[in-house]
Formats: C-alpha cells, sequence, structure tokens
C-alpha cells in the first residue's frame, strides 16, 4: 500500500534519493545500508559545493569565527588531537542567539562550507508524519545517518520552533518526539559519537532547559557596533563602483541599530537608484535602454544614495516600531 502511494506522489522522491545519495558519495560515503527513514532525512544533506559562503565573507564576527574553528571545526576533523583527556572535544551543542539579521544563518552557512563535516539541514516539517510513531522513527534515523557519516553537524533554524519548553498542553505526539530526539543526542551510547547539533534562534528564553543543557556554548550574535559595521560594510561594497572619496566611515557612524541584513538591504536600495535614474532618462524607449547596457557598467554608488535611503530605512522602522 505504501508503494502505490508513493507511486501516486506528485513528488519525484526517487530522483531525491539519488541526489542525496550522490552528495554522500562526494563527502567520502560509498556503499551505505540506509533504510527508508535515513534516505528520506539523507536528501536533507547540503554538500559544501553548494554554497558559496566562507568565513572570509563574515564581518565583524572574528571572535565567533575563531571560537568556532577551535571548539568546533578542529576537534570534529581532527580527534586524534583531543584524546589525552576526556575534557577534550567537541561540545554536543551549539547555539547561536541574537537579535534577526544578526548573521546567525550565515555563520551556519559558512560552518557547513568550511567544516567539512556532513551538514545536515532538518526543519520541523522533515521530522513530522501524520502516522502515529513516524516522527519518532523519522528522529532515530536522523542520528543512525549522522553517526553512520559521522563527522556531522545537524543545523536545525529557528529551534525555540521545534525544541521549545515543554508544557501539559503539548501533544502527545511533540512530547514523544522531543524526549527521542534528547535521548539520541545525548543518552547511554552517545558518548563516542562525533555529532554536534547547531541551533539558531531569536528567543533563547522559549527553548526547553534540557535542550539548553545540551549546548554548552552558546554565542551571542548580537547587533554590529562601528567597526563592525565597518568591516561590513567594506564587504558589501568590495564589487560596487563607489564615488572618489567615498566617506565610508561616515556611514558605518550614521548606521548606529542597523543589522547585517539591514545593511545589505541599504546598500541594495542604494545601488538601485543610479539604475533608476538611468531607466527613467531612457522612458519608454526600449532601443535607448539595449544602447545603456554598456553605460549602467560606469554608474557609481555616491554618498547621497546611501544617505538619503539610510533616513527612509529609519523612518520605516520606527513607524514599524509604533
Amino acid at each position: 500500500m505504501r508503494w502505490v502511494l508513493d507511486t501516486m506522489s506528485p513528488t519525484d522522491k526517487k530522483e531525491v534519493k539519488e541526489k542525496s545519495l550522490k552528495a554522500l558519495e562526494s563527502l567520502g560515503h560509498k556503499d551505505l545500508k540506509l533504510d527508508e527513514y535515513e534516505r528520506q532525512i539523507a536528501s536533507e544533506i547540503i554538500h559544501p559545493d553548494d554554497i558559496d559562503i566562507r568565513f572570509s565573507d563574515i564581518g565583524g564576527l572574528d571572535p565567533i569565527i575563531s571560537s568556532l574553528r577551535e571548539s568546533v571545526i578542529y576537534p570534529l576533523l581532527y580527534p586524534h588531537l583531543f584524546t589525552s583527556s576526556s575534557l577534550l572535544g567537541a561540545p554536543k551543542g551549539v547555539l547561536l542567539f541574537g537579535p534577526p539579521g544578526c548573521g546567525k544563518t550565515m555563520l551556519a552557512k559558512a560552518l557547513a562550507k568550511e567544516s567539512g563535516a556532513t551538514f545536515i539541514n532538518i526543519a520541523a516539517s522533515v521530522l513530522t508524519n501524520k502516522w502515529y510513531g513516524e516522527s519518532n522513527k523519522l528522529v532515530a534515523g536522523l542520528f543512525s545517518l549522522a553517526r553512520k557519516t559521522q563527522p556531522s553537524i545537524v543545523f536545525i533554524d529557528e529551534i525555540d520552533s521545534f525544541l521549545r519548553e515543554r508544557t501539559k498542553g503539548d501533544h502527545e505526539v511533540t512530547g514523544m518526539m522531543k524526549a527521542e530526539f534528547m535521548t539520541l543526542w545525548d543518552g547511554l551510547l552517545s558518548s563516542t559519537d562525533r555529532i554536534l547539533v547547531l541551533g539558531a534562534t531569536n528567543r533563547p528564553n522559549d527553548i526547553d532547559s534540557a535542550i539548553l543543557r545540551r549546548m554548552p556554548k552558546r554565542f551571542s550574535v548580537g547587533l554590529p557596533d562601528v567597526t563592525q559595521r565597518l568591516k561590513i560594510l567594506t564587504l558589501m561594497l568590495k564589487d560596487t563602483a563607489l564615488a572618489p572619496n567615498f566617506p565610508l566611515h561616515v556611514l558605518a557612524q550614521q548606521s548606529d541599530g542597523l543589522s547585517g541584513s539591514d545593511l545589505k538591504e541599504l546598500c541594495r536600495n542604494a545601488a538601485m537608484r543610479p539604475m533608476r535614474e538611468l531607466m527613467r532618462e531612457a522612458g519608454d524607449d526600449h532601443e535607448k535602454l539595449a544602447r545603456c547596457q554598456d553605460e549602467a557598467c560606469f554608474l557609481f554608488l555616491t554618498s547621497f544614495h546611501l544617505c538619503s535611503d539610510l533616513q527612509h530605512i529609519r523612518t520605516s522602522s520606527y513607524g514599524l516600531s509604533r
């Protein structure tokens, strides 16, 4: 009956499974015997070649990046260096928390790119199933797959929505899935596994205390200061033609309170302003717009464009807060 339902499904599950198996083979895990639950989880594995973000592309988070290298990447990749004592080794979990748009997900992408470990990106929808008991089997398949392909990193974005604090009002299936997750994560037989659970959240107070206990390494990714904003703006505008004597440090000082995502949106809106001016001059003349293709390469960004967009972002943010 399950085979009939799979064949009638509108999605091509066979193609997804073959792609995931190729990703596992490219990571050095060949001839793995996977059951149906492990194959379903294997479709969430992200290959490092599919990510174009490195630690060098992240500005202003150098202390966190250095700590992630020393406490996460090196113990996972070089376990023989950390066998002299039982106190050495990678932690069971790492939590990235802070305001939205400050680079938590970007840190996870860079970690997947440079760690060389099997990176499994898990969402709550992957581990939920309408049949009773299937969610527990999917959780067991997640950790058995991570154990077979270790060193592994299990990334859960917005972890507060999935592993929030347990209450009496929780559904029975939800409580069982959380208990299964915690047991397999840090249970009797998980002491020697090189499996790291990486979580990112904007609301750390909503996470269950048992989950926080399993995440001893916690990094607060807050709003950038002046030096960090200057590094972020320098990285964002490195491929953009700027006007002579562009006051980048002044812009970093005036953008107090903006996150990295706000700065990116600021630069994107400002970079579109010269293009809009060019299109307004051309009007509806499509032939003129086609001839202006080479001219668009010589448009440069001025401080007026960025400062006007900065004022617009502050006004809109004030309206939202009100």
